[in-house]
């Protein structure tokens, strides 16, 4: 045995002693709360008043408005496994009441300046979206305080950010969170998933309803070792008493050494665990030497056919660039990883993806990436500049865009460039995004020695330059076309964002040239719109898409009322039109009615390329003559038209090579959805 493989097992034995030392159980139950409770809790802006904690001070004399407050148990503990009972009450003292309460885990105890309001006393305007503000909230909002947030009465899921990663109005349950009444809550984490669930009767768990499941979290990339637990809320000119009246709590504390006893118990059974560990460590190390690490083919075998390569970088290159992956650096989250902006040695700014270790497919869309894009060249692609494959980890590096992604600008998201996404992009730059994602979709249908589909196209997906110039990236769902006598490509799950597929996907699962046409067509849509492509508090996503709304104000001769009402004629810079007194206003109509004709037709477009029929959407040779004025755009039923399948034939695309007769993807394993 060698010496390194001794001290390995050494480090695992003592660790997991320690460990065992440091951890106890932490339990604390308050069935009502009491003056002689204070000095359990850490009050911020709170206190204890009627058997229960007033979270945002109830003041009869003086104004309740513009308020924050946060109520903590006074010790941190090392986040792990925890459940967690508690009764809240909400009584609205204005209507609608506002803003709400939220269950936190927080770095540090402090309550934020100015967190009154929309903040909800989790994070102010300066900490929102950054990494400074260390917290997650289980937020019970009772107002909608913007176009972003939730209906009145939702649940929903926040990390360092007072926009969630998921929510869930209470609409179609039991649980009404602004009645006055006593609502019962339970929150259970585990395994990397919130479960939260909720009762206004106080019977046993198993009367509780499911109101919400977050996605899996990874909570240990955003907190330290040790956090506070407890309760945020807020007010603002909308007003609310926010009340907490019992609280149970079971979790893991560290630094607690009473009753360690049983550890003498426990430490025999860590040697033999110990033991195996290292039987298991020898025997792999063995049967490594004999089978190499990547069971996949190797990556440069795949890409050596291109003649234009991405360079291969060391991953110690990549660490230093990204700072080690530092969260500071963080810009954004993909499909399937995280990216970070980075430096390399010649001070080039770069952007690095980091495909998760836990993405069941991520080898797969790191393969797709790599020799897929890797031998595209196109002004409106990201550049893939180069990859590392080493120690497990898979990183794509490409060109930096200053900018950042699309849905940022159309629908303002809260970030650490909050200042710069708040931006509103007139119709010339919306207008010219819209050209440039048809022009890459145009080259990699039609320009490409082989076929490409992209199968992924949403504004997330798009990416802006200094110039405001879109690129088209995330090519990790993306497969190349091999010329054979196939129509389509079968998956057994089904691949691309809900919203953006078209319907014949969830029938066939088949990845054509007119899914992607489908998917640009809703990106068309939420461009012009300033809108999202899905209603995601609606039962049935498909029904309530923008889609069905911009057709119906088609039918109704009102389409130009889609438009993004933030885009105004007074500040658009397509025309250039001059609103001084002395001008006509004969003129000023003239151009008003050229700019709506202009927005008509791209919205008409966007309908088209968005027909239920796929051998009814236009190629996207067809679509770029329509944007450049060339031809009319394809004539639209004035009301939608129902999915019918198979499809009827084309009625206009005859003679055009916009379909898949003669191609297929090139096979790869199992897909999955994202």
């Amino acid at each position: 045995m060698s010496l390194l493989l001794k001290y390995q097992l050494l480090a695992i034995i003592f660790t997991i002693i320690s460990l065992i030392t440091k951890v106890s159980c932490l339990y604390f139950t308050f069935p009502t709360f009491h003056q002689n409770d204070a000095n359990k809790l850490l009050l911020n802006n709170s206190y204890i008043q009627r058997e229960a904690i007033q979270v945002t001070p109830e003041n009869s004399k003086a104004s309740m408005s513009n308020l924050s407050g946060r109520a903590l148990y006074k010790d941190p503990f090392e986040l792990a496994s925890f459940n967690t009972t508690f009764v809240l009450n909400i009584t609205p003292d204005t209507s609608p009441g506002g803003e709400g309460i939220a269950f936190i885990l927080a770095s540090e105890p402090t309550l934020p300046e100015n967190s009154s309001g929309q903040w909800l006393g989790i994070v102010n305007a300066s900490t929102n979206g950054t990494s400074r503000a260390a917290i997650l909230a289980v937020e019970f909002d009772t107002r909608q305080s913007s176009i972003e947030d939730g209906p009145n009465n939702h649940v929903g899921i926040n990390i360092n950010s007072i926009s969630s990663l998921k929510q869930v109005s209470l609409s179609n349950t039991k649980v009404n969170l602004s009645s006055g009444l006593d609502v019962f809550i339970r929150i259970e984490y585990s395994n990397d998933v919130i479960s939260v669930f909720g009762s206004m009767t106080e019977n046993s768990n198993d009367s509780m309803e499911t109101l919400l499941v977050s996605p899996s979290l990874n909570l240990s990339s955003y907190f330290k070792q040790e956090v506070y637990v407890g309760f945020s809320a807020s007010t603002s000119n909308y007003t609310e008493l926010n009340c907490v009246k019992a609280w149970e709590f079971n979790g893991v504390d560290i630094g607690n050494k009473k009753n360690l006893w049983w550890i003498w118990i426990i430490i025999p059974l860590v040697i033999i665990i110990g033991g195996l560990v290292f039987f298991m460590v020898y025997f792999l190390r063995k049967k490594n030497t004999d089978i190499p690490e990547d069971t996949y083919p190797r990556i440069e075998d795949q890409i050596q056919h291109s003649s234009m390569a991405p360079k291969k970088y060391q991953l110690k290159e990549l660490m230093k660039a990204t700072g080690g992956f530092s969260l500071q650096n963080k810009l954004g989250e993909g499909g399937f990883g995280m990216v970070y902006k980075g430096i390399l040695g010649n001070n080039k700014e770069v952007a690095v993806k980091r495909v998760s270790k836990n993405s069941r497919q991520g080898k797969q869309e790191f393969i797709a990436e790599v020799t897929t894009i890797g031998s595209l060249h196109h002004k409106n692609l990201v550049k893939l500049i180069g990859w590392c494959y080493e120690s497990k980890e898979l990183l794509l590096v490409y060109e930096f865009m200053p900018r950042g992604s699309l849905d940022k600008y159309l629908f303002n998201q809260s970030s650490e460039l909050e200042v710069q996404y708040s931006k509103v992009l007139d119709w010339k730059t919306r207008n010219g995004v819209i050209r440039d994602v048809a022009q890459a979709l145009d080259y990699l249908h039609n320009g490409c020695e082989k076929r490409v589909l992209h199968r992924d196209i949403k504004a997330s997906n798009i990416m802006l330059d200094l110039d405001y110039v879109a690129k088209l990236g995330d090519f990790g769902l993306a497969r190349t076309i091999q010329k054979r006598n196939e129509t389509h490509h079968s998956t057994k799950e089904i691949a691309g964002t809900p919203g953006y597929m078209a319907p014949e996907t969830f029938l066939t699962g088949r990845a054509t040239v007119e899914t992607d046409v489908y998917a640009f067509g809703v990106l068309v849509l939420e461009v012009v719109c300033g809108k999202r492509p899905g209603n995601m508090y609606a039962r049935d996503d498909y029904k309530n898409s923008i889609v069905y709304w911009v057709w119906e104000l088609y039918g109704k001769g009102e389409i130009i009322s889609a438009v993004d009402k933030r885009i105004s004629y007074k500040e658009s810079e397509i025309e250039r039109v001059k609103w001084e007194e002395e001008e006509e206003e004969e003129e000023v109509d003239i151009e008003r009615v050229k700019l709506e004709e202009e927005i008509e037709i791209v919205l008409i477009l966007g309908l088209a390329c968005c027909h239920p029929n796929p051998n009814q959407r236009p190629s996207m040779k067809t679509v770029l003559m329509v944007l450049n004025g060339e031809v009319s755009p394809p004539n639209v039923p004035l009301e939608r038209p129902a999915f019918v399948w198979p499809a009827m034939p084309s009625s206009f695309k005859e003679g055009e090579d916009n379909s898949l007769i003669n191609g297929t993807l090139t096979p790869f394993t199992q897909l999955s959805g994202r």
